[in-house]
C-alpha cells in the first residue's frame, strides 16, 4: 500500500504534465491512444450527408454532439467523426462504423427503436429534411481503416476538436475498382507531408441494404480518401496543390464516371477525427 501511495505523484505529475503539453498544441506521449485500443476492427462505414433546414445547422450539431456519440458506443458501432462541410452552409456530415455487415441491422434497430431516439427525434427530424445521400463502405485493405482517435477531452481539449479534415470521393466505372484503387493509392503517397495525417482509404461495399429503414445510395462503386490536416495554411499552400494534381491525373486515366469530389469540412467540437498533434502518422494511416 505504501508503495502505491508513493506512486501516486509521479502518476498525478504526468497526467498533468500531458494536459499541460496538449493545452498548448505540443506533441505529447502516444500513450493516449491506449484508451481506444479496444475500439478497432470496425469492417463496415457508413459515410452519411445530410442536409438540414436553412439557419439550423449549428442546432442540429448541438443535438448531435450531445446526445448520439456515446449511444452508438454503447451498442457495439462508431461514431468515427463528425463535421460541417465548408462551402455548403446546410451540410453535415458524418461517419458510422459496425463490427460487421451483420452488426448494421442490429446496432440501428436498438438505437432507432430504443429509448434516446424516440425522445429527440420529433425535434431533431424536424430540422433535417434530407438524411438519405448515404455511402455504404469498407476499408480498401487492413491497413488503410478509419483509426478509432481518443474522444475530445472537456478538460484539456477546452476549444473542441481542432484541424480540418479533407475527403476525396472519385466514382469509379464498376469493374475497374482494383485498376484504379492501386493508381489511386501512389497518387495518395504524395499527400504524405508534415501536417497532414492521412485518416483511410474506403471502397464502396456492394451488399444488398440489411437495413432498409435506412437508405443506402445505389450509384457506386465509389473510391474515398480521408485525411485530418492541421490548419488552414497547411491545407491551402501544401495540401490543396497535391489534391488537385492528383484529381487531375486520376480523371485523366478514364476509370471514372466523372469529376472527383473534394469535401472540406470542420470538425464539430466532439468530433473523435481532427487534428491531435500527439497521433502519429502509424495511428492515423
Amino acid at each position: 500500500m505504501k508503495r502505491v501511495k508513493r506512486l501516486l505523484p509521479g502518476i498525478a505529475s504526468l497526467v498533468a504534465c500531458t494536459a499541460m503539453h496538449a493545452a498548448h498544441g505540443q506533441p505529447v506521449d502516444a500513450t493516449a491512444m491506449q484508451s481506444v485500443q479496444h475500439l478497432h476492427d470496425f469492417q463496415v462505414v457508413e459515410f452519411r450527408r445530410y442536409t438540414t433546414s436553412a439557419g439550423e445547422r449549428a442546432h442540429f450539431v448541438k443535438y448531435f454532439d450531445t446526445y448520439f456519440p456515446e449511444a452508438f458506443e454503447q451498442l457495439g458501432a462508431m461514431v468515427f467523426g463528425q463535421f460541417t462541410e465548408r462551402g455548403n452552409p446546410d451540410h453535415f456530415t458524418w461517419l458510422r462504423g459496425f463490427k460487421d455487415i451483420h452488426a448494421r441491422p442490429v446496432v440501428n434497430a436498438a438505437f432507432y427503436y430504443g429509448p434516446l431516439w424516440r425522445e429527440h427525434r420529433l425535434k431533431v427530424n424536424a430540422i433535417l429534411p434530407d438524411s438519405d445521400n448515404v455511402m455504404l463502405l469498407r476499408p480498401l485493405q487492413a491497413e488503410s481503416a478509419i483509426t478509432v482517435l481518443p474522444a475530445v477531452d472537456p478538460v484539456i481539449e477546452e476549444q473542441g476538436a481542432q484541424g480540418i479534415v479533407v475527403a476525396q470521393i472519385f466514382a469509379v466505372k464498376k469493374g475497374h475498382e482494383d485498376t484504379f484503387a492501386k493508381q489511386a493509392q501512389a497518387a495518395f503517397a504524395d499527400y504524405r507531408i508534415d501536417g497532414v495525417h492521412p485518416a483511410g482509404v474506403l471502397v464502396t461495399l456492394d451488399v444488398p441494404n440489411n437495413f432498409p429503414q435506412l437508405p443506402i445510395r445505389s450509384d457506386g462503386p465509389f473510391l474515398v480518401w480521408l485525411g485530418v490536416v492541421r490548419d488552414n495554411t497547411t491545407l491551402d499552400r501544401q495540401l490543396a496543390p497535391r489534391l488537385t494534381s492528383a484529381e487531375h491525373a486520376l480523371a485523366g486515366t478514364g476509370l471514372l464516371r466523372g469529376a472527383p469530389e473534394r469535401i472540406v469540412m470542420d470538425p464539430t467540437p466532439r468530433s473523435r477525427l481532427r487534428w491531435l498533434p500527439d497521433v502519429r502518422d502509424e495511428a492515423t494511416r
